[in-house]
Parts: structure tokens; sequence; C-alpha cells
């Protein structure tokens, strides 16, 4: 089973919108699918989830809600692949959610409001002895190109990858979302092909975290 973790220290920077449209497409690709929602407080996820049921929307994604990232493991089911939604904050459980996972995405806007917050939980987790290469950042909530540019020269600068591509500003994210669907189930070709192409780059990049495990044996 592959575990994705989907940490940062603030909302409003995608991060639950990016763990729903992986589950949704693994699960269009013909992988069995768990998502744990682990923001006890807020349980945004599952309240999307419901709204799918509601929507008869297909693939079925399977979400629950649960205390810790142990405890999600435990209830994992066989999964192929475990999609964590974790809080929107980084805390002391962070760095366990990390440990436990293949890949840890870190989702940023193009800000330094954004910036900086992220790149700080990358540290924290890099300094307690997260592999740089088990972090990937991920760039959402993009205005232009160059914005983009910026903001991963910023994060390159400080020593840590960027998914190739991101996903721009718009409406039409907010309103599929609100229908239960994922950002790669907007209606718009080309809002479609932009969340389609990063949601990609995350699963090549699991994969490639999978593989250089089973290198080193772990």
């Amino acid at each position: 089973m592959a575990t994705v973790a989907f940490c940062s220290q603030k909302g409003g920077v995608s991060k639950s919108s990016l763990a729903r449209a992986l589950a949704v497409e693994a699960a269009r690709g013909g992988l069995t699918v768990k998502v744990a929602d682990l923001d006890v407080g807020q349980g945004s996820t599952i309240d999307w989830h419901k709204d799918r049921i509601t929507g008869s929307i297909e693939p079925h994604i399977a979400v629950q809600l649960h205390r810790g990232v142990k405890e999600a493991l435990a209830h994992a089911n066989g999964a192929d692949l475990l999609v964590i939604d974790g809080p929107a904050r980084a805390d002391k459980d962070t760095l366990e959610v990390a440990r436990l996972s293949d890949l840890v995405v870190l989702p940023t806007g193009a800000s330094l409001d954004d910036l900086r917050p992220a790149v700080r939980t990358a540290n924290s987790l890099r300094g307690a002895g997260i592999p740089v290469e088990r972090l990937l950042f991920v760039l959402s909530r993009i205005g232009t190109d160059a914005e983009a540019d910026a903001a991963r020269s910023y994060i390159s600068e400080a020593g840590y990858r960027v998914a190739p591509g991101y996903v721009p500003e718009r409406p039409a994210y907010r309103q599929v979302q609100n229908e239960g669907r994922a950002v790669t189930e907007v209606r718009y070709p080309q809002l479609k092909a932009f969340a389609e192409a990063v949601i990609q780059a995350l699963v090549d990049a699991a994969a490639g975290e999978l593989v250089r495990e089973e290198r080193n044996g772990s």
C-alpha cells in the first residue's frame, strides 16, 4: 500500500482539494483508495464525501475521519492507496504522519504568507529526519505563470522539489467541489488539464518514492 499525506501550516492552500483529486484519479485508474480525514475539528473532506454520495458521483471514494495516522493505517482495509488529508496546521502529529507516509505533499500559494510557513514546515520535517526526497511542494491558487515561476524559485532555493505545473485560482474549482466533485472533474477542458497535470505529477512522485524504498529494502 502506498501512503500519500497532504500537510500544511495553514488553511486555504488547496490541501484538501489536491488530496481529493488524487483519490478520485487513482480510483478512476483502477486502484482501491481510502481517504483519511485527520481534521477532526472540521471534517471538510467528510462533508465533501457526503455531497459526492448525494450526487451519486462515480467513482466511489471511501472516506473516514480518524484521530491520527496510526488509526488511519489500521483501518486502511487493504487499499492500494491511502490518502491522508492532514489538519490545516502543522503540529506535533505532522511529524508522525510524515514518518509513516511514502510521500508528503506540501501545497502552497504564491504569496510569502503561504510560502514562508510551508518552507518552515518542510525545514522542521527535514530537521527531524524526514528525507528531503519524500517532500514535494505543489503550487495552487496561482494567478499567472510569472507568479508560479517566482514561487517555484523561492522553494527551489530553499532546497526542495516542486511538482511540475500548478493549479490556477479559478471559481470553477470551488464550484465543482461544492458539488462533491474533485478539481480534476471540472467541466472546462483547460482547467481540467491544469489540475490533471499536477495530479499526474503526484502519482509519478509517489511511484518513484515506492521504487526507491524497495531498492533500499525498507
